[in-house]
């Protein structure tokens, strides 16, 4: 039997080549490697490379999910006076520089921005080598990189609507934001995360998660209202990050408090998703996407300093639909405690939030621009290939 027309051309075709760049936090990391994902179950011979930032936690958790990728030297510019700075423009150059090499190199198809220092560099020199490029803005307000690459961007996915007051509006296609299945599959989990914690069955449970790399504000008034939420009969699942660890573990030996359990980082975030019955979280793109994936009640506190203020952003698109409450970052240590309690004991409002998160959810996102990316990257080969 002789193969297909389409068959033959899969075949003759060289392998689609596609750089996904960006990194910092696990906010940006973990929807890059959804994308990724997304893109092996397109096409699973795709090649794809992973571009981040030296020194960043993007090159040991993308290698860690097998992946290859290159570190560029660049680093953020510290708003505040700072020697540091003083480097700042060299490492732009060297990047700059480096990121050019690297699409020569790879010869990609495409390339994907999903925020991070790294993402400028490389989406720069991917339009600059005639690469199509593709930017994932995952926040409600994005940021000045993002902005001043739109103007040669193929496509901008965004997470939320009425971008169009910063990105050119035929450009921009609203996906929602990825995020990573085994995360946010908790479906008939609950039995198994609560033995995973050794927690009880019947006793509310909340979830403290302060990004990838904890949140001190939320890790100090936890701390300091670690004796509250014992005597509230609450157990406590909380991820402080690495540094605020020991204080952590210190506190909940010197509070007596059995039901605690503190972790650096939570590897089996859909065991602690099904766990819980109330969040307390900041207002990352990527925490906010799970929250809804999942249908959690959250109290979120925006981080003050995020650029442009866009976690207050991201938490008000929910505050503004019943979704979510908002403590202020300076309220945190006077009034965060008291209201995860007020809310946890509260179940027509945990039910309220938790149904209004659902209605907000976007399952399919990661999917939908993993199939953008690679039909521009499939007509940018058969381009180069004509």
């Amino acid at each position: 039997m002789k193969p297909r027309r389409k068959e033959v051309c899969n075949l003759l075709r060289p392998e689609t080549r596609i750089i996904i760049s960006g990194g910092g936090t696990g906010g940006h990391i973990f929807p890059a490697l959804a994308i990724a994902e997304g893109l092996r179950k397109i096409d699973s011979s795709i090649k794809i490379l992973f571009v981040g930032a030296k020194g960043r936690m993007e090159m040991e958790k993308i290698p860690a999910a097998g992946y290859e990728i290159v570190g560029l030297n660049i680093s953020g510019f510290n708003r505040s006076l700072s020697w540091s700075n003083l480097s700042f423009p060299f490492k732009v150059v060297t990047s700059l520089f480096k990121a050019l090499s690297i699409v020569k190199k790879f010869k990609p198809n495409a390339a994907v921005g999903v925020g991070g220092y790294a993402s400028g560099p490389l989406l720069w020199a991917a339009s600059k080598s005639g690469v199509p490029t593709v930017i994932q803005e995952q926040n409600s307000y994005p940021g000045i990189t993002n902005k001043l690459l739109a103007s040669k961007a193929n496509l901008i996915c965004t997470g939320y609507d009425g971008m169009e007051r910063y990105f050119p509006a035929s450009k921009i296609m609203v996906t929602g934001n990825p995020v990573r299945n085994e995360m946010v599959d908790i479906n008939g989990k609950k039995e198994e995360a609560l033995t995973f914690f050794g927690l009880e069955k019947g006793k509310p449970i909340v979830l403290v998660v302060g990004g990838s790399q904890g949140a001190l504000a939320i890790n100090k008034a936890v701390l300091q209202g670690l004796a509250t939420l014992r005597d509230s009969g609450v157990q406590l699942i909380w991820q402080t990050g690495t540094r605020f660890l020991p204080e952590a573990l210190d506190g909940i030996k010197s509070a007596g408090y059995s039901d605690a359990r503190a972790f650096d980082f939570i590897k089996r975030m859909d065991y602690a998703y099904a766990a819980c019955d109330l969040v307390i979280s900041r207002a990352g793109a990527s925490t906010v996407s799970e929250l809804c994936v999942v249908g959690k009640p959250a109290i979120m506190v925006p981080l003050p300093t995020a650029a442009e203020d866009h976690q207050t952003h991201n938490c008000m698109s929910l505050v503004k639909k019943g979704a979510a409450i908002l403590v202020k970052n300076s309220d945190a240590s006077n009034m965060l405690v008291a209201e995860a309690v007020k809310t946890i004991n509260n179940q027509e409002l945990l039910h309220s939030l938790g149904e209004n998160m659902l209605k907000l959810a976007v399952t399919d996102a990661a999917q939908r621009i993993a199939s953008e990316v690679y039909a521009i990257a499939l007509r940018h080969q058969e381009k180069t290939i004509n």
